[in-house]
């Protein structure tokens, strides 16, 4: 993703204090207000995600936490959507929030909190799938590009050394960029029993999903893609003549680059492969029970289960503090990477994504590792502590990160603690950020990032539905 310069904000002295063992009171700064754009400015509206910010804020003591919900749990709705119909159906182009492009990954995300109001409300239903639609279309322009523009305008990144293509806003392959589509799909199928978006198209961009994946398992050769920019930042382009570091083919597959955009060091990506494997079966189910198409439900679940199974013979390993673990990315030669990157799929976000339960002692293992020093990319400073990654550098933790912890928190001391954390590091803005420093939360990197203003909302309903009390 492209780079954006640091935000610096004032009156931010009570939260250099630093942190102990808890946080900051809401009250000891300025308290978030209201920064929803007005009504009329508002780029897509829903009856039903309204009724919901209503009900649940009167569910929610803290008027901080309060004017925080409100103002993120909207924000794709409010400013990144662009909903139109055509003869074909509804189209819905989603940009990230300042960057003016349609991620895959980002934009199945940030819609994904409002599914559960689609099934009573049309106009949702109707924007959710004009998103189903417009990923199909990516897909078929391209199945290795992780970003597309609204329409064939050309990139800033049409340099780079692989096959871009005008559609393409930056063509970086990454595992998770085709799992995201598949699990948007199911779940509107799952909240609305419509099956109306499975249209041809559809089904081909699935079938390319497939295909793609068989590919960079790369039983036969690397395959077709490879990337290469001209660059100063070692992440943002990749080794070995465009196809990554050397690695010794297994089953699984093969992610240029992170969820992040970073490139991987080891190209088997442990989080992206475990999402894969939901994701095939998930394919498999909406094939076998919509189309009985039990041939290429079959071949889906058969690669799912090679995938996993490789998963459990090449991506856990064995830590000398932690234990039996699951490594980040591995190489099928023996190398393994232990570390975690706040961008979802992570290893922390696994039982989030369905990839296991919370209470696997596996993921529990790992769990322990990356929340501490042993994880390179776990940073603790006077005013927060969390996850975050090479995209933004050392001392930065991502907001992604610390909800992602809190809705996977088994404990309502954690989750409280995330709460605090989110709340005290907003930097007076009310919205969530892509990264902000763990010493000062007034250096933050993107004002407007759509994806972590709509997944705290997400996790404000889970504790509103789940654990109410820590509301009140």
């Amino acid at each position: 993703m492209k780079r954006r310069q640091f935000i610096k904000s004032a009156s931010l002295a009570a939260l250099e204090a630093g942190l102990l063992t808890s946080l900051p009171l809401a009250g000891q700064m300025q308290a978030a207000t209201n920064r929803r754009v007005a009504p009329g400015m508002r780029k897509f509206k829903s009856d039903a995600v309204e009724d919901a910010i209503a009900r649940t804020k009167k569910g929610i003591a803290d008027p901080e936490l309060a004017a925080l919900f409100e103002n993120c749990f909207p924000n794709t709705l409010d400013t990144t959507i662009r909903y139109e119909e055509h003869a074909s159906g509804p189209d819905t182009f989603v940009i990230t929030g300042d960057i003016h492009a349609m991620w895959l990954r980002d934009s199945s995300a940030q819609v994904w909190p409002y599914l559960p109001f689609a099934a009573r409300d049309g106009k949702l239903k109707k924007m959710l799938q004009g998103v189903i639609h417009r990923q199909a279309r990516c897909i078929l322009i391209d199945p290795y590009a992780n970003a597309f523009n609204y329409a064939a305008t050309g990139s800033e990144w049409s340099k780079d050394v692989t096959e871009m293509k005008p559609e393409l806003h930056e063509r970086k392959w990454e595992i998770d960029s085709l799992c995201y589509p598949v699990r948007l799909a199911h779940g509107y199928w799952k909240s609305t029993g419509d099956v109306s978006c499975f249209d041809a198209p559809w089904q081909s961009a699935m079938k390319a999903v497939v295909k793609t994946f068989r590919e960079q398992q790369r039983f036969n050769g690397p395959g077709p893609y490879k990337f290469e920019r001209n660059t100063t930042r070692a992440t943002d382009t990749l080794p070995g003549d465009g196809y990554g570091n050397p690695t010794r083919p297994c089953g699984l597959i093969h992610s240029a680059f992170r969820p992040s955009d970073d490139a991987c060091i080891f190209p088997f990506l442990i989080p992206s492969n475990l999402f894969a494997v939901v994701s095939l079966k998930q394919m498999a189910e909406i094939f076998e029970a919509v189309f009985a198409d039990r041939s290429f439900a079959s071949e889906s679940r058969e690669l799912a289960e090679q995938v996993e199974q490789a998963v459990q013979k090449r991506g856990v390993a064995e830590h000398q503090q932690h234990g039996k673990i699951y490594a980040y990315e591995v190489d099928g030669f023996g190398n393994q990477l232990f570390m975690d990157d706040a961008n979802v799929p992570s290893l922390l976000s696994l039982p989030y994504l369905g990839c296991c339960s919370v209470q696997d002692p596996l993921y529990q293992n790992t769990r322990r590792l990356i929340l501490s020093h042993d994880n390179p990319y776990f940073f603790k400073g006077k005013a927060a502590e969390g996850i975050g990654g090479p995209h933004v550098g050392l001392g930065m933790v991502w907001p992604l990160g610390i909800i992602m912890r809190a809705l996977t928190a088994e404990e309502d001391t954690e989750i409280r603690f995330c709460l605090e954390m989110l709340k005290s590091t907003h930097a007076n803005t009310g919205f969530m950020h892509e990264s902000f420093s763990v010493e000062n939360p007034g250096r933050f990197t993107r004002p407007w990032f759509a994806w972590a203003n709509t997944l705290f909302g997400e996790l404000i309903l889970k504790i509103h539905a789940e654990r109410p009390h820590l509301l009140k």
